[in-house]
C-alpha cells in the first residue's frame, strides 16, 4: 500500500464499549474455514464479529462456514 497508511479499525460491544477482538480465541471451526486469513477485509471483520459475539457461548456456530480446499 504504496502511501497510504493501515487504518485501525475500531470494535464496540453492545454496551458501546471497545474491544480488541485479537484477544478472543479462535474457535477450531475457524481454523478450517475459508475466511478465516484469506486476505480478504470484509470477511475478517465479519469473522471477528461473530466470534466476539458468541464468546460467552458453550457452542460456537458460523453459518458462512466454508471448509477451505
Amino acid at each position: 500500500m504504496t502511501g497510504l497508511q493501515s487504518i485501525k479499525m475500531a470494535y464496540y460491544n453492545n454496551d458501546g464499549m471497545e474491544f480488541n477482538p485479537d484477544l478472543i480465541p479462535k474457535p477450531g471451526l475457524c481454523l478450517l474455514c475459508h475466511h478465516n486469513d484469506n486476505g480478504d477485509w470484509e470477511d475478517e471483520i465479519l469473522c471477528k464479529l461473530t466470534r466476539a459475539d458468541q464468546q460467552d457461548d458453550e457452542e460456537f456456530e458460523f453459518y458462512a462456514f466454508r471448509p477451505k480446499e
